[in-house]
């Protein structure tokens, strides 16, 4: 019988373009890890081990200043 191989998870990479961000927070309301919190105004990443690239705050970032990958 042969051993399932495991699959690693890849980590996340969340760029941020922080002169684009206006702070609408719309992206760490929709991250249903936790995973973003905002600082001063801008958004930041609070643990991206947490992050499970479900892209919602890429996809609902009115100011296209997320990317995931």
């Amino acid at each position: 019988m042969e051993a399932k191989a495991e699959k690693k998870k890849t980590p996340a990479t969340i760029e941020i373009i922080e002169a684009w961000c206006k702070g609408c927070e719309i992206c760490v309301k929709l991250c249903p890890v936790d995973a973003l919190e905002m600082r001063d105004l801008v958004v930041a990443v609070k643990d991206i081990d947490a992050c499970t690239k479900c892209m919602l705050c890429e996809l609902r970032c009115p100011d296209f200043c997320i990317t995931v990958s």
